[in-house]
């Protein structure tokens, strides 16, 4: 799953701070984060002057099928604040399901693999950096040729 922020959740003093709680708070709702990557920032896509985002990448495992987890994906958004308004609106936590076993979904509630990681290095490099080999299930296109074709001129850096 992809993770980020780029406001401070009520009763957080950082981004990363309500990020790493939500990824708590997905333990007891049966999504285990086994892995993470490490925290990246990175410009808002596509670009506006909002503040910077903190990125990052976990594995999970779950007993549970893909709908179900984006669902317990999107509650713990709701319950660290998160408002569905404007797409590309500021936010307190993205919580993006981005693979989920390799399978594929075209439904109007599940797109799996999530339709934009392939154009996105805010998921692409700490991905890379989570796991040594991935292939992108639908396309087949190996994680590294990915990196390779993102799109220019997204600002990203490795969090200090």
């Amino acid at each position: 799953m992809g993770l980020g922020a780029n406001l401070t959740p009520a009763g957080f003093a950082t981004p990363q701070a309500g990020c790493e709680a939500a990824l708590k708070m997905l333990g007891t709702l049966g999504v285990k984060v086994v892995k993470t990557s490490p925290w990246y920032e990175s410009a808002p896509v596509p670009p506006s002057e909002q503040p910077w985002y903190l990125n990052a990448v976990a594995e999970g495992v779950t007993a549970s099928d893909a709908a179900h987890t984006l669902a317990v994906l999107h509650q713990v958004e709701a319950h660290f604040g998160r408002q569905r308004s404007t797409r590309n609106a500021a936010r307190v936590l993205d919580l993006d399901l981005l693979d989920f076993g390799g399978q594929i979904h075209h439904h109007s509630h599940l797109t799996l693999p999530h339709p934009r990681l392939h154009e996105r290095a805010f998921v692409l490099l700490p991905l890379r950096d989570l796991v040594d080999e991935w292939t992108h299930p639908e396309t087949g296109t190996p994680l590294d040729a990915l990196i390779t074709q993102l799109p220019a001129g997204q600002l990203i850096r490795r969090a200090a």
